[in-house]
């Protein structure tokens, strides 16, 4: 069938990327966003390769890097005062498979901008969806906008509306099976010299307490700073403690003075996942469908990679070479790679910032293996174990068979050679 549209709620950077893959397909699309403008709030700005892949495949990746940078060298493990634990020398992963940073505001706004010139795309503002309709063939979604409520109707309705997703409470309530964690991070944009202390573009601080992540966010110095936190603070009691925090985990122990805060946001943390990321013509994705720590950058990746994986069934269904069945496939498969990579990998993430780092040295097996972080042969086949979270929808595609019937030819997920290990926000 040849879809006449598709709705996606919340025009976060998985809702975004999503309706710039769409309508670079020529599919219509549109895209309801509660707030009156584009999320600036310092969150996860990292991106590995299966995210760039999306990237590029959007037609984004220039810019992201014209915009943003390359990382250029690994990232370090340190103790609360700065001294070294290990360090990964990341200077054998190929230009194009390392990370590249660029804040998530800014990728927003130059998702904005490509959609602004797709006829065939178009975002709302100030539209907050209140219910859901299921139909045969097509899906409803209700919705208060400042001219009063208003439906609107699709083939497909993708909810990519974030942790606390409308969508999602609509199909399942309340139910997000899975835990929060006792731990709170605080995520800082901040203007600091760190590379006058030779802590390189990115950083991780071991400490039970003082946990933390410090890397470069862009080329004129900006960088982001997160760290652990009481639970059950007010934002402004978060605000008041963020200088004393600065003094331990920052190298040089800043005062206010010497540093330039931009912004200051914090969160509570989960690892989370959906029952499923398919009801009738309703779909999830990204944080809306699983959640998952900021360590490690899983989060933010495992839902570009989503967008791109639906983009590709319901393209398929699209351009006629896949029927729906394909969606229930979409499902089962992001399912999967979040429970079995995922999940596992950016827990352990965190539990290995989240001890004494002594110990770590003794009983973590991450930190015993530091030597073969010197080895960048050894860490470009390592880091490359993120790939495992791709598939290859296309390779689902209905095929004619040498009878000219057709024929479901499933393959394999793309895969690397050894598990995956995440190591930057």
């Amino acid at each position: 069938m040849t879809l006449s549209k598709i709705i996606i709620v919340g025009a976060g950077p998985a809702g975004c990327v999503l309706a710039l893959l769409l309508a670079n397909a020529g599919i219509n699309v549109e895209l309801l966003e509660a707030s009156d403008t584009l999320d600036d709030s310092p969150r996860a700005s990292f991106y590995p390769w299966p995210a760039v892949r999306e990237l590029e495949r959007a037609g984004l990746l220039p810019e992201v890097r014209e915009r943003g940078y390359v990382v250029a060298d690994g990232v370090s493990w340190r103790r609360l005062d700065g001294s070294l634990i290990g360090r990964m020398d990341a200077s054998k992963v190929p230009y194009d498979r390392r990370l590249h940073g660029l804040p998530l505001g800014k990728l927003l706004a130059l998702t904005r901008e490509h959609l602004d010139r797709r006829p065939n795309a178009k975002i709302h503002y100030l539209h907050k969806v209140t219910r859901l309709e299921q139909g045969q063939d097509k899906a409803k979604v209700y919705v208060d906008t400042p001219e009063g409520e208003k439906v609107f109707e699709a083939d497909y309705i993708v909810g990519c509306d974030g942790a606390n997703s409308t969508v999602r409470r609509a199909l399942f309530g309340d139910e997000f099976p899975g835990y929060t964690w006792p731990e709170q991070i605080v995520a800082t944009n901040v203007y600091y010299d760190i590379s006058k202390f030779g802590w390189g573009q990115g950083a991780f601080i071991v400490d039970p307490e003082n946990f933390a992540l410090i890397a470069l966010l862009q080329k004129d110095g900006l960088y982001r700073v997160s760290y652990g936190e009481k639970v059950g603070l007010t934002k402004e009691e978060y605000e008041a403690r963020q200088p004393e925090k600065f003094r331990k985990i920052l190298p040089g122990n800043p005062e206010p003075k010497d540093y330039k805060l931009v912004s200051l946001n914090p969160y509570k943390i989960h690892q989370r996942c959906a029952q499923s990321f398919k009801v009738g013509r309703f779909l999830l994705a990204a944080d809306a469908a699983h959640l998952c720590n900021p360590f490690g950058g899983l989060g933010l990746t495992g839902g570009l990679v989503d967008v791109g994986n639906l983009f590709d069934c319901l393209n398929g269904v699209h351009q006629g070479l896949a029927d729906d069945s394909i969606l229930d496939r979409y499902s089962e498969v992001r399912r999967k790679m979040y429970k079995e990579i995922i999940d596992p990998v950016s827990t352990q993430n965190l539990k290995h910032l989240l001890q004494d780092p002594d110990v770590a040295l003794k009983e973590d097996p991450l930190f015993q293996n530091m030597d073969t972080m010197q080895d960048p042969d050894a860490v470009a086949k390592m880091v490359s174990g993120i790939n495992n979270i791709m598939h290859d929808f296309t390779q689902e595609y209905k095929q004619p068979n040498t009878n000219g019937s057709a024929t479901s030819d499933i393959k394999a997920p793309i895969s690397a050679e050894v598990k995956p290990v995440a190591v930057s926000d």
